[in-house]
């Protein structure tokens, strides 16, 4: 069967000498995953490797079949054409580690309209924009409001935050209560949209701080969840 839907291009493979392995989270399918035979030989014909940069939003018409691990993709086309995400060497670091992110978190062969929808409007803004040193941290954190562990905002004057339980307390009850910076940019962010992230003033080791706690955050609700192997240059690029 023949359909159409929008994609981001999550990850990519190389199978063999010329072909492609490549995940796409689409509108209507969720996480598919995709086989491209002989891309990486052919430079003619309707699919290219140029289309499926890491976080690429596109067009794509494939051949669906239920219970199918591996489709096919019959053509393919920008949706949006990026104007930094793969040009600026910063921004270029955050699409590899972000889409490493998701990678390991998106796994539902299903539909989520709205899931899409934040990852396809998130990344138009990151695109857009030239402060965008804390879109990370406020990307992740946005996530798991679709993954089913957003924080639980009552309570949000108490002194700790419980990352297992997601939940603000009066007091530590477990190893896991982070207190300090951490919180209170945790309380910052929770009020925050993008459109004010260039209000939030950090360095470089308090960014670094709060990410390790957020993917400890991941780590704890999540128990497919690894840590990304690109965070060491991640951190490098944002030292």
């Amino acid at each position: 069967m023949l359909v159409s839907t929008n994609a981001i291009v999550i990850s990519k493979l190389k199978y063999s000498d010329n072909d492609l392995i490549v995940k796409c989270y689409t509108q209507h399918y969720g996480m598919l995953s995709f086989l491209l035979k002989g891309v990486l030989k052919s430079k003619k014909g309707a699919v290219q490797t140029a289309y499926f940069q890491l976080l690429s939003q596109l067009t794509i018409v494939v051949d669906y079949k239920t219970n199918r691990s591996l489709h096919t993709i019959k053509e393919v086309k920008l949706n949006h054409l990026y104007s930094s995400l793969h040009t600026n060497v910063v921004k270029s670091a955050v699409v590899m580690f972000l889409s490493e992110v998701l990678s390991s978190t998106l796994k539902e062969e299903e539909q989520n309209e709205t899931l899409f929808s934040y990852l396809e409007t998130s990344l138009l803004w990151f695109d857009s924009h030239e402060e965008y040193a804390n879109f990370h941290l406020l990307f992740l954190l946005k996530l798991t409001k679709y993954l089913g562990f957003y924080p639980e905002v009552n309570n949000l004057e108490y002194d700790y935050f419980n990352l297992q339980d997601g939940k603000f307390e009066f007091n530590p009850s477990s190893k896991y209560a982070i207190s300090g910076e951490n919180l209170g940019l945790l309380k910052i962010l929770l009020n925050t949209s993008f459109d004010n992230l260039s209000e939030i003033k950090i360095n470089a080791k308090q960014r670094q701080l709060f990410l390790n706690m957020l993917l400890l955050y991941f780590e704890l609700h999540l128990g497919s969840f690894k840590t990304p192997k690109s965070l060491q240059i991640f951190n490098q690029v944002f030292s």
